[in-house]
């Protein structure tokens, strides 16, 4: 028995370009893992993204110390080599754009990294500044819901008013892995659609719409229901799988509460099917289209954030804002 599923009408919500493309080149700093991917205009077409550099940062936690120093680092460094790679000089000028609604915790990481991202263009009103500062900008437009402006026109406006040599915009995004959620940073020469991740179509915010190069930085805060049932049904194959593999394994009865996750016991097909009868005999693409086909009808595909997203924010936004701050100033370390 098979179920025929149009993949078409269950479009996935993921803002995360190594969600969608089939392969990447990874390399790994400790714990940290660094993605770069490279798509021209006929794989953009095919995935549904701009063509552009892509750079995904992968990290297990911020909320400690060192890590979060440690991922700050890398993100900067990460940063400086897109700015080689499209042209940016120490003497270009930067306008730091934060997008989202500062209202709503998981929408609020692009308002917070401006709150702590180094302003220096009022200072030339003063003089020069002295070497190893560049001239920024720095703006939170809010949201087309507040203001009745689409966000683009906003930014044309103050492009065309105050000409920066390039932007950086920030925002929040979403992804369709659980895994993913707040431990993942992406960077992208190719710009952004705000809030595409969460079904809200804006016009896009690129080089072809604003006429000066835009990186777009993001972190994704948010999942949907579909996604969470989805990983959770894979998560409950590698359970079994691990408690079968170690029924017999004495040790495993002095073990409390094991990651199975960091084990590789795959249960195998007849096991699937056997557990979940026809959800079991589907692929992982299957069962997630499945599960959109199921919830989205009825309007019960939530959109969902971590109950400590207020404190986690603060994290992300302290990393990314120290990581611009560091590459626009050489002058300042470990803002």
């Amino acid at each position: 028995m098979s179920h025929e599923i149009d993949l078409n009408k269950f479009e996935i919500r993921t803002d995360l370009a190594i969600e969608l493309v089939s392969e990447s080149k990874s390399r790994k700093i400790g714990d940290v893992t660094i993605t770069d991917i490279t798509l021209d205009d006929n794989q953009g077409k095919e995935i549904g993204k701009k063509a552009g550099n892509y750079v995904t940062i992968e990290f297990p936690d911020i909320t400690d110390y060192d890590n979060k120093e440690q991922i700050k680092t890398i993100f900067s460094e990460e940063l400086t080599k897109m700015f080689k790679t499209i042209g940016i000089n120490e003497e270009h000028t930067c306008l730091v754009i934060g997008l989202g609604n500062e209202k709503t915790t998981p929408d609020a990481v692009g308002p917070l990294v401006i709150t702590k991202t180094i302003v220096t263009n009022h200072l030339y009103l003063y003089g020069e500044l002295e070497e190893g500062f560049r001239r920024v900008w720095a703006i939170s437009p809010g949201v087309m819901g507040e203001t009745g402006i689409e966000t683009s026109d906003l930014i044309k406006g103050i492009v065309e008013t105050v000409k920066p040599d390039f932007i950086i915009t920030i925002d929040a995004l979403a992804s369709s892995s659980i895994e993913r959620v707040n431990k993942t940073i992406q960077m992208t020469t190719a710009g952004i659609n705000p809030g595409s991740g969460v079904g809200n179509k804006r016009k896009e915010i690129s080089k072809d719409t604003v006429g000066v190069p835009v990186i777009a930085i993001g972190v994704p805060t948010v999942v949907d229901a579909a996604s969470i049932v989805s990983d959770t049904i894979n998560y409950m194959y590698k359970h079994f799988a691990y408690n079968k593999e170690n029924y017999n394994n004495p040790a495993q009865k002095l073990k409390f509460g094991v990651n199975y996750l960091k084990h590789d016991a795959k249960l195998l097909e007849d096991d699937k099917k056997n557990l979940f009868g026809l959800v079991g005999s589907l692929n992982n693409a299957e069962v997630k289209s499945l599960i959109y086909e199921i919830l989205n009808p009825i309007g019960y595909n939530l959109m969902v954030t971590p109950k400590e997203e207020d404190f986690i924010v603060e994290k992300i936004a302290d990393v990314i804002s120290g990581g611009i701050n560091n590459t626009l100033h050489k002058n300042v370390q470990n803002g």
